[in-house]
């Protein structure tokens, strides 16, 4: 996966309530948890310090990743590696990172919420600097999956501290909204400072921004302390091992989504296994926790009616979102552009996306979910179709308006569905919390990188299809084709004196562009296909809206006649 991925969602993202469980028959009785503590109001510059400290944290973290996928090949060329093995380096740092999340939630309920912070941001500290070490492909690997182990905690603490500073009146809609939103800025400021990070000193250059966040978090965890939460024992013997079914089951699909249409499905073997294997281990893990008496991940509430129809619609976002992230980008690293000359187009998005999350938290009130959706979905709609209709001329300025709606619509679309998902949890009880987390885990972490996976191998299949038909027309039996070999051959007119060798040298030039022509080609065709996937979510919602009104109409009592 070449293209930038939109950074994942944690797994705190509202820290509400602790959860206990019953532990098994075999097990100690689990101590009950007491009450939270009552909110106390900070002073205003204190609680800004306290959100300022959230998006330093969330800058952290999705620095570490998009400071990877923004720069790959300046990184192969600092590492001495080919594309598809830098691109291993985004594996390894997602392999454990997709799941670990689910088990912090229960560390930081039995250990304490201090201690986690800061043993979460020692460790960061420390990953960090093992970067300027890392001198080859194989250390850089070994690096890189220890920080997608150490920089998982950080996505909680942004939540946390985000949410530390707004009382529980307003976690849920302003609170939500800023925690969501300083997540989503990692992924422009990553291509805003890379250019300039890489002048400094290549591969190295990247991190060292990434040590200095890392020293300004971890004054920050010791500076700005969060509040108590209550501990409770919540671990139990089974958890662990069906937590490691999980690890095995997500960081083995991680690496082949990750992979995949660079080594191609269907030719590298090692693909296919690592998808048994993760069916195989997730399988296991349903087998375990069906058959527990208090599991840590309620399968069968996974399995309802709401919850599928739930996690359709956020896969589904998640894939049309990647336009964004893997299509506009991609598309002008097909062109040759880099990232300092897409800048102006980079800092609108940014701006986009925080006026998107600040406009999500005034408008998000209960039940304006659905409309806030649709316009979501229509904005995706729209910008995806204007920007089906590029050619090899297309420069980011006639992308300013469809990468704005497209940035719009993915700062609204998110809190809205978390909001009402996490209610339906608490609904259920404190100890759907961790089910409901695993959702949102398979939709935002391996459904980003499902989204990525499945455009770029949408692009590669119509790319070899398109490239497959101009190049049926290249032959010097053409007239056309001949005048314009020559024309181009006639570059090398002072360094090649062979006719032969020159009309060769044409060919070669006009053979690359009818590759470019198709790689537009196969581009406008994902971004069409992105725009009909919105509009049927579009439609599919409009129905689903209509559907609850008449069972309302229909429910509601019916005035009897005088």
């Amino acid at each position: 996966m070449t293209a930038m991925q939109k950074p994942r969602l944690s797994e705190d993202e509202i820290a509400v309530a602790p959860e206990t469980e019953r532990d098994e028959p075999s097990a100690p009785a689990p101590q009950p948890a007491p009450s939270p503590p009552a909110f106390v109001p900070k002073p205003p510059l204190l609680a800004a310090a306290y959100v300022l400290a959230g998006t330093l944290f969330a800058l952290t973290q999705g620095l570490g990743m998009n400071l990877i996928s923004a720069n790959l090949p300046q990184i192969q060329g600092s590492l001495g590696a080919t594309t598809n093995e830098t691109t291993w380096l985004m594996a390894a740092y997602m392999a454990p990172n997709v799941s670990l999340s689910l088990l912090l939630i229960k560390i930081r309920a039995q250990y304490g919420l201090r201690n986690f912070a800061e043993l979460s941001i020692i460790g960061f500290v420390l990953v960090s600097l093992m970067h300027l070490f890392a001198n080859d492909l194989q250390s850089a690997l070994v690096v890189r999956f220890f920080s997608g182990v150490a920089a998982s905690p950080l996505s909680s603490l942004g939540f946390l501290y985000t949410l530390e500073s707004f009382p529980p009146a307003r976690k849920m809609n302003i609170g939500l909204c800023l925690a969501l939103t300083n997540i989503s800025l990692a992924m422009p400021v990553a291509r805003l400072i890379s250019p300039a990070l890489i002048e400094i000193g290549q591969w190295h250059g990247l991190y060292l921004m990434e040590i200095a966040l890392a020293l300004m978090s971890f004054a920050a965890v010791y500076l700005l302390p969060l509040a108590p939460t209550p501990r409770a024992k919540v671990i139990e013997r089974l958890d662990v091992v069906s937590y490691l079914f999980i690890a095995i089951g997500f960081g083995a699909a991680a690496i082949a989504l990750t992979l995949g249409r660079l080594y191609w499905w269907l030719e590298a073997p090692w693909i296919g296994v690592l998808l048994a294997v993760a069916i195989i281990a997730v399988t296991a893990m349903v087998v375990i926790e069906l058959n527990r008496k208090n599991p840590l991940i309620d399968v069968r509430w996974l399995a309802s009616k709401e919850i599928l129809h739930f996690t359709g619609a956020l896969l589904l976002f998640r894939i049309v979102l990647s336009e964004q992230s893997s299509g506009a980008f991609g598309f002008f690293q097909v062109l040759g552009l880099q990232n300092e000359q897409i800048a102006t187009l980079t800092w609108l998005i940014l701006f986009t996306t925080i006026a998107g999350g600040l406009a999500c938290a005034v408008l998000m009130k209960p039940g304006r979910e659905p409309a806030i959706h649709a316009a979501s979905l229509a904005l995706l709609a729209i910008g995806a179709y204007m920007d089906s209709r590029a050619t090899n001329l297309t420069r980011p300025a006639q992308m300013y308006a469809s990468q704005a709606m497209i940035a719009l619509a993915g700062a609204l679309f998110l809190p809205p569905a978390l909001a009402s998902g996490m209610m339906s949890a608490l609904k259920k009880g404190p100890n759907y919390i961790l089910s409901f987390i695993i959702v949102f885990l398979v939709t935002q972490s391996l459904g980003g990188l499902l989204g990525s996976a499945a455009f770029g191998t949408f692009v590669t299949w119509r790319e070899k299809f398109h490239s497959h038909a101009l190049v049926q027309h290249i032959t010097l039996m053409d007239p056309f084709v001949a005048q314009r070999a020559s024309q181009l051959g006639a570059a090398y007119g002072r360094t090649i004196t062979d006719p032969t060798l020159r009309n060769a040298e044409g060919l070669a030039l006009l053979g690359q562009q009818a590759t470019r022509e198709a790689n537009v080609l196969a581009y406008n065709d994902a971004f069409l296909l992105i725009t009909a996937l919105s509009t049927f979510a579009l439609c599919a919602l409009f129905i689903h809206m209509a559907l609850i009104a008449l069972r309302q109409s229909a429910a509601a009592p019916q005035p009897t006649a005088s």
